[in-house]
């Protein structure tokens, strides 16, 4: 519609009042349909063709505005000038109804130079609004706005709303920096206390203690290496970053309806799922069921998904109590999504303290979680009873033996039992079927023991059918209607085992999987759990997945995911949640090549795991790896022939561990599902920028069944045998000749150029279980420290590492080989104190004021340092205070210990073995922390415990000392007492764990306790009294 406002006679800047002559004037002026200048304020017309022309021709300047429909362009051949009434139907915008319907979309200059007024009034002042209410005007084309009343828009056939609401290519992932008011702060205070540290030890090298030279020398010593050791710690820890995934953008790539996926069926690449276990004693099989149902409710597409048990000591146990959490699992998964339950470990879920009914919308939730708790009691009870129900069943099957055997003996003797003749019938496990167990008898036997018996493989589930399978209304059970009932596929897995063979316990087993996994499903990621630690989060698979399949993603060659723990007391007395390893040192080695591989919770790229080298890396040089190139390309076997080559043709590199692996074993179907796996792992190739990427849709096939020379394939490759001649443990998967082959492997791909990622979920991703007593928990420690020694005396120590390596992450895998080292100094340290209150001395020879403003200056920065990374990392200050109190505990018993052994390892050939933790509760079942409690006597706790009971009588002997001294020297006994109490405040949850239950110690204890000091320091003093003739400055403090 056109407006024609009223025209009254035009005013010139000459009409103007007389405040405004001599400067320009700005009128505020609209831009009509028909082409005419108004003026908003009097509705005049202007002329602005000769206006604002004469000297003040400067104010006429273009500003660019957004094309509205009051200027869109008209097509050529209508003119330069006319009206919107007088454009034709065939003009390029039209759309069929004449130029009435388009006059309401635009309009047409009508002055003769149109151009100059659209430039003069593109000022800002435009009224859209006003416009759009006075003209009835249409927005335009665009995602914005669409017209329902014509989709095509006078544009061409084909081009419809869809095309201008397609999303733009979306990163699945993204860098969260730390806030830089923080980590500014927190390396400039890193710097200073580095200043501060060198300054002291040259103050302190440069003034002895010429009374106690010794006590000086010691001293020096282990404030030296602290500093080192600080330094290897603190370094590493210099670049944290946060990460962040999008769900939503990984749905809309792979699991929504495109061209290239029609039937918007999942194109996200398989996972296979690895959980391992030993003994059922020790690791209960309810725990471990859990876990597997936990795995088997995941949140991932089901097809994509392959679980897989490794039973590495071949209990029946462990196979009667998987199928019944198999069976357990046809109701509890459904039930999970059908109503979005979380977590879905059965045994969590039923213990959660919360209301269970919060944000659930079906009308029938309680009454279905009513059925299935019930369902799970039973289940519980089940798996509870087996012991003794296969107990029985053997003995019963046992019986029937010897009864055909007497019955056979009899035949032969013409009906009579030969006297004296002992029936001999083994006593063998038997199956449910009524066959015997292949594995591990309750009576070990020859070739049914743990270390001695057949290779099992169970497919305990077929592979799902690719599309869903929806369930129906079951009275009997609960409605899964519209639920897909489908489970993933599931296998028992029990390598085999025979005397004279070397099965490098778990990096074996864990093998073992790879193999058969890779014949049965082939996924291309594996994610690795202990049978303690269940999916807490079902989510945390696609997380991980985003940044495998993001743009760079082929260069990851795992993703770790945090530890988090249950059941830890609340005051986590031996700092189990380890969250300062975790949320702090993790979350900085993130920045740098990526965190170290902790055993659990980690999703590997099973193509990096096979040995190979990145697609891209880069190289290293100068004394601080400041030089970076790209990595020379040693070449990729891709085909069958290359990976079966032996020869000599690859080209020489310049460490052993870029060459390139060729011993894969002698199982043609293995060796061809390598370069499936390669592919299949590629992220999605739906940008310019991503590299190494598939084609969408190259993952939408469904997977074949299997058949029996699969299966029998997937046996042979877990036989005892199979790894004879092959590079399997020492290029290929998990890496052998540690007990922290975990580290180790983590290291190795680092050392090759790969990177890793630390994925922390906003909701815990896994959840476990750590040992609350103080004596599993320093064995834990030890077998840590143990296989960091071995790192640092193998040729997986960092200092031999490749120039792939980047220098920060060479000092951070470095520490790990150093760390228990620290123990030897750390324990003379804590003896200090001890021996200075002893002998009368102090590690200075006095307490002037340099000495205290170094200790001074040294703490209060070391304090800030604290308080920044508690702030970058989210940790609490209790529990930093916990972790440095269990630092001192292990480093003076585990660590310590760790190198002995590592030593004599190393030395004497002497081979370290190792106990699992028992994940059993204590003898209190009403009690969940009862095991903390419980008191065990190891040999760790000879030295901590020498270290508390030294100070607490030198404490005393020292306040004897100088209260009995004719001038009492309080400047030593106050730096003396000050350290002692300082080994004492970090040894206090260790003498608590001594303790037991509160309450249970007998007052008589302290009584004697006190009585003994008291008695020593009277001794002491009467075997060496203090001295007569004191320097002049002995008994002053000098400040």
């Amino acid at each position: 519609m056109e407006t024609h406002p009223s025209s009254p006679p035009k005013k010139t800047l000459s009409s103007s009042s007389s405040s405004s002559v001599g400067r320009p004037l700005v009128k505020v002026a609209r831009w009509t349909s028909s082409g005419r200048i108004v003026s908003l304020s009097r509705d005049d017309d202007l002329d602005m063709s000769g206006q604002f022309s004469g000297q003040n021709d400067y104010i006429n300047y273009t500003v660019m505005m957004p094309p509205t429909p009051d200027n869109q362009p008209v097509a050529a051949g209508s003119g330069d000038t006319g009206t919107a009434s007088e454009l034709k139907p065939d003009s390029g915008y039209g759309g069929g109804d004449g130029g009435a319907k388009m006059d309401r979309r635009m309009s047409v200059l009508t002055s003769s130079n149109n151009k100059s007024m659209l430039l003069r009034t593109q000022t800002g002042d435009f009224d859209h609004n006003r416009w759009l209410f006075e003209t009835k005007g249409k927005y335009g084309i665009g995602n914005a706005y669409w017209s329902p009343e014509e989709e095509s828009y006078g544009l061409s056939e084909g081009v419809n709303v869809s095309d201008f609401m397609d999303k733009p290519w979306k990163p699945l992932t993204r860098k969260v920096k730390v806030p830089s008011g923080v980590l500014s702060p927190y390396r400039l205070l890193v710097v200073i206390r580095m200043a501060v540290l060198v300054l002291f030890l040259a103050w302190r090298i440069q003034n002895p203690n010429t009374d106690a030279i010794w006590l000086w020398g010691m001293s020096i010593v282990c404030e030296v290496w602290f500093s080192f050791s600080w330094l290897l710690d603190v370094l590493p820890k210099l670049n944290p970053i946060n990460r962040a995934t999008n769900l939503a953008a990984l749905h809309d790539k792979f699991e929504k309806r495109t061209p290239s996926n029609p039937n918007g069926r999942s194109d996200l690449p398989g996972v296979d799922v690895f959980v391992s276990t030993a003994d059922p004693d020790k690791e209960p099989p309810l725990v471990t069921a859990n876990t597997i149902l936990s795995i088997l409710a995941v949140d991932y597409p089901i097809e994509k998904i392959s679980c897989y048990i490794s039973d590495d000591g071949g209990a029946i146990l462990t196979f009667e109590a998987m199928a019944e959490a198999v069976n357990f699992a046809q109701v509890w998964v459904p039930f999970c999504r059908k109503h979005d339950i979380e977590p879905r470990n059965p045994d969590s879920y039923f213990s959660c303290k919360t209301d269970p009914t919060k944000n659930k919308k079906q009308l029938d939730f309680v009454k279905d979680r009513r059925w299935i708790k019930r369902e799970y009691d039973e289940f519980k009870v089940r798996i509870n009873g087996l012991p003794e129900a296969i107990r029985k069943r053997s003995e019963m099957y046992n019986s029937r033996e010897e009864a055909k055997e007497k019955k056979l003996a009899r035949e032969r003797n013409g009906g009579v039992l030969p006297p004296g003749e002992q029936i001999k019938v083994a006593k063998a496990t038997w199956m449910a079927d009524g066959t015997h167990w292949p594995g591990t008898w309750l009576i070990p036997s020859a070739e049914h023991a743990k270390g001695d018996h057949a290779g099992i493989l169970q497919v305990m589930t077929k592979v799902p059918e690719n599309d869903p399978v929806m369930g129906h209304h079951d009275e009997e059970k609960l409605d899964f209607t519209g639920v897909d009932i489908r489970l993933p596929m599931f296998a028992y897995v029990s390598r085999e085992k025979r005397p004279g063979y070397d099965h490098n316990k778990k990096a074996g087993a864990m093998n073992a999987m790879v193999r058969a996994s890779a014949i049965l499903s082939n996924g291309p990621f594996i994610l690795n759990l202990d049978c303690d630690h269940y999916i807490y989060n079902s989510l945390a698979i696609k997380e991980g997945m985003c940044f495998m399949m993001d743009r760079g993603g082929d260069r990851i060659c795992y993703i770790q995911f945090p530890q988090r723990f249950e059941g830890i007391d609340p005051s986590d007395r031996y700092a189990n949640h380890n969250t300062v390893f975790f949320d702090g040192n993790m979350r900085a080695l993130d920045g740098l090549q990526g965190p170290v591989y902790v055993g659990t919770g980690c999703m590997f790229r099973r193509y990096a795991l096979y040995g190979f080298l990145p697609p891209r890396a880069n190289e290293y040089s100068g004394m601080f790896g400041q030089i970076k190139t790209t990595a020379p390309n040693y070449g990729q076997m891709d085909t069958q022939s290359e990976l079966e080559d032996d020869s000599d043709t690859q080209p020489l590199t310049s460490h052993p561990d870029l060459n390139l692996p060729k011993k894969f074993g002698n199982s043609t179907m293995f060796t061809e599902s390598i370069a499936i796996a390669e592919f299949q792992g590629r992220p999605l190739a739906d940008h310019n920028s991503v590299k190494n990427g598939r084609p969408p849709g190259a993952l939408l096939l469904p997977r074949p069944p299997l058949d029996a020379p699969t299966v029998a394939e997937a046996v042979a490759v877990i036989s005892c045998w199979y790894e004879d001649k092959t590079e399997w443990g020492d290029r290929i998967g998990w890496i052998y000749g540690s007990v922290t082959e975990d580290v180790v492997t983590g290291y190795r791909m680092h050392n090759r150029g790969w990177r890793s990622v630390y994925c922390i979920t906003k909701r815990d991703a896994f959840r476990g279980t750590a040992p609350i007593n103080l004596t599993d928990r320093l064995h834990q420690v030890l077998r840590w420290a143990t296989g960091s020694v071995e790192i640092f005396f193998s040729r997986n120590n960092a200092l031999l590492a490749s120039r792939r390596l980047k220098f920060l992450q060479r000092v951070a895998y470095l520490n790990v080989g150093i760390y228990p080292f620290t123990s030897i100094f750390l324990v003379v340290y804590c003896f200090l104190p001890a021996l200075s209150l002893l002998s009368g001395q102090f590690i200075v020879q006095g307490l002037d004021v340099a000495f205290l403003s170094y200790l001074l200056t040294i703490t209060i920065c070391l304090t800030l340092i604290s308080l920044l990374e508690v702030k970058w990392s989210g940790i609490g200050l209790e529990e930093w205070w916990r972790n440095e109190q269990f630092w001192v505990i292990g480093g003076t018993s585990a660590h310590l210990v760790a190198v002995l052994q590592g030593l004599l390892k190393i030395i004497a050939g002497i081979e370290i073995s190792f106990k699992l933790t028992s994940k059993s509760a204590g003898d209190d079942e009403e009690d969940v922390y009862a095991d903390l409690y419980l008191v065990k006597w190891t040999s760790l706790f000879i030295m901590p415990l020498t270290i508390i009971v030294v100070n607490i009588v030198a404490v005393v002997i020292g306040c004897s000392r100088t209260l009995y001294s004719v001038i009492p020297q309080w400047n030593k006994l106050l730096g003396g007492t000050f350290f002692s109490f300082w080994v004492l405040a970090h040894m206090y949850p260790f003498a608590k764990g001594l303790m037991g239950r509160r309450g249970r110690v007998p007052t008589i204890v302290y009584v004697w306790a006190g009585l003994v000091s008291i008695t020593v320091s009277l001794l002491w003093i009467s075997i060496s009294p203090p001295d007569d003739t004191l320097s002049a400055t002995g008994g002053n403090v000098q400040v």
